[in-house]
């Protein structure tokens, strides 16, 4: 047995079925170890190391397992860093294994040697390693998967080509040599009890209570729901937490932040107590005044509490079970005035959206392509979206209910990972349908050629639904409105501007199928058409880049910004106003809940 074989072996006994992946020198010897393993765990090819990374991100998200992913020395590992990354600010478990020079080049400034140790030094900086003799396995790989699961972050393992090819020989019992054990034990940390009794002290003391939930919580529902009810409380979520709690409950005002709702903006205005549970949503500004509300957190990583806001009480401590804890502490408050605010808020925001939804817009308004999703959306979809004008109405306008799943890059926020999220989504339930809402410049920049990766795998899942939904607009969008809104600057064309591709052409191209959607009235049946396909299938919308994504609640000075650079004769002008005008004044409108 070589060392190469010995790796695939021990990521076997970790329960590793997938590895993300694109082949290269370096990492020679694990392919021939894959050959004679007879593929196990399954080389899933990507078609660029980049998009392996963000494969193993979405399959680690959606999974609940470490994603694995690989790449050759020098330029292979280079690539992984931008998934890596991804990985390590929305905190899921992540392990990248790469190969290396030989060892008698190092220092030679051989081709494509890198120094990986110093390059992932920060992406991997719980756990990096280069094994340099076989007797280093199987500590190096078990440290890594087991940091990866127990710190929720990135670890590499870095094994040099040589080294690969190497006899394996097992540590033995003798002095410097490290033994090594399969599994992580599971485990569920708690709060004390006098940090739960003060914790209840200032929950209980509270009149109007407002709730802020991320991907944290997934794992404790029924427990926030029953605090909140006990609370009378209404609930926010960051994005990362947009499955962890139905989106059909009344008292669930949605989204917070720059893609955030306007309920979510007025009930963290109006709160005089906030509990936070299971995030670390960075955007202080959309919290309450920092000395308006006592606040309380409940995170499990001792090193993200008391981040954001000025918190009375840091509970450190699984969610699910430090809830269960806090509940019995719990005095139960009348659902008054606040709950019925907030209630009345949330439902008033649906009907506004739905009538944003309605503004006629050329050719297509893109809040009505994702509003006529929601509907249709099957109970068990998992969804993904790319960063960009994309995520702004993935945010607001899909209403995820009982077992969906969706996510995006949170923390990084990169272009290009919508498509292969989806991608490892499928890999990991390819039982379910997967659907990724994609900007134009997201699919040009990767989307395209990850279309060729589902190609080659979508016969092997059960449900061969994977969606590809292009909001092709012409335009860099998300960027062209920040600089309208944030800096008064005119749409700049050479930076901005991306050709228009046939997006559906080039699926069926491929032997996927696809539809180039240009009328609202085409709108409801391509979605049927795309959900009832028996292959993965790309919807190209023509939407219209003058819809506004700033956020329902924005300021003074990004309105004057904005206002600002039509004046200073932005090309689109007459149709920004036009759109940003019939967009405000739906949230003007009487609603039936006033």
């Amino acid at each position: 047995m070589k060392v190469s074989d010995y790796v695939l072996r021990r990521l076997r006994a970790w329960e590793v079925e997938h590895v993300f992946a694109y082949a290269g020198d370096g990492i020679n010897g694990l392919l021939a170890a894959w050959e004679r393993a007879d593929n196990q765990p399954r080389f899933v090819q990507a078609r660029h190391e980049e998009m392996a990374a963000f494969q193993a991100v979405g399959y680690a998200k959606f999974s609940g397992k470490v994603g694995v992913c690989a790449a050759t020395s020098g330029p292979g590992a280079i690539h992984l860093l931008n998934g890596l990354y991804d990985a390590k600010l929305d905190h899921v478990p992540v392990v990248a294994i790469v190969g290396q020079t030989n060892r008698s080049a190092m220092g030679g400034s051989y081709q494509q040697e890198v120094d990986l140790l110093s390059l992932y030094k920060d992406v991997a900086a719980e756990f990096c390693e280069m094994v340099t003799v076989p007797e280093q396995l199987p500590n190096v790989l078990d440290r890594a998967m087991r940091t990866a699961y127990a710190k929720r972050t990135v670890t590499a393992v870095i094994i040099p080509a040589d080294v690969q090819e190497l006899d394996y020989t097992p540590p033995q019992h003798a002095f410097k040599m490290v033994p090594s054990s399969l599994g992580l034990g599971s485990y569920a940390p708690v709060p004390g009890d006098a940090e739960l009794d003060r914790a209840a002290e200032v929950l209980n003391a509270g009149e109007k209570v407002a709730i802020l939930v991320g991907q944290g919580a997934r794992g404790a529902r029924a427990e926030v729901e029953q605090v909140t009810e006990a609370l009378g409380a209404g609930v926010a979520k960051a994005l990362l937490g947009k499955d962890a709690l139905p989106d059909d409950l009344p008292y669930v005002t949605g989204a917070i932040g720059l893609l955030g709702t306007r309920p979510s903006y007025e009930l963290m205005q109006g709160c005089d107590t906030l509990l936070v549970i299971g995030s670390s949503f960075p955007y202080s500004q959309f919290l309450p005044e920092y000395d308006q509300a006592r606040a309380v957190q409940i995170d499990i990583d001792p090193f993200m509490v008391g981040l954001r806001y000025p918190f009375e009480v840091n509970l450190v401590g699984d969610a699910r079970e430090t809830l269960a804890r806090l509940l019995p502490r719990l005095t139960r408050k009348k659902h008054g005035s606040w709950r019925k605010k907030i209630e009345k808020d949330t439902a008033r925001w649906w009907e506004v959206m739905e009538r944003r939804a309605a503004v006629e817009a050329d050719p297509v308004n893109p809040e009505y392509v994702v509003h006529a999703l929601d509907a249709v959306l099957p109970d068990d979809v998992i969804l993904t979206a790319d960063s960009g004008s994309a995520a702004n109405w993935y945010a607001r306008h899909l209403r995820l209910r009982g077992a969906m799943r969706g996510s995006l890059s949170g923390t990084l926020a990169t272009m290009g990972p919508g498509v292969p999220y989806a991608i490892g989504a499928k890999f990991a339930h390819p039982d379910r349908p997967a659907l990724a809402l994609v900007g134009d410049g997201a699919m040009q920049m990767n989307g395209m050629a990850e279309l060729i990766t589902a190609a080659k795998y979508w016969q092997d899942w059960s449900d061969p639904r994977l969606i590809v939904a292009v909001l092709n607009n012409g335009d860099l969008n998300q960027v062209t409105w920040e600089m309208r809104a944030m800096s008064g600057a005119p749409q700049f064309l050479p930076s901005q501007a991306i050709p228009d591709v046939p997006y559906a052409d080039f699926a069926r191209s491929i032997g996927l199928d696809g539809a180039r959607v240009e009328k609202p009235a085409e709108v409801p049946a391509a979605w049927q058409r795309a959900l009832a396909a028996d292959r993965p299938f790309v919807l190209d919308f023509r939407v219209d880049p003058a819809v506004p994504p700033i956020p329902p609640h924005a300021t003074l000075d990004q309105i004057e910004a904005a206002a600002a650079s039509l004046v200073k004769g932005d090309s689109d002008r007459g149709a920004v106003l036009r759109q940003g005008l019939k967009a405000k004044v739906q949230e003007m409108l009487p609603g039936g809940h006033d």
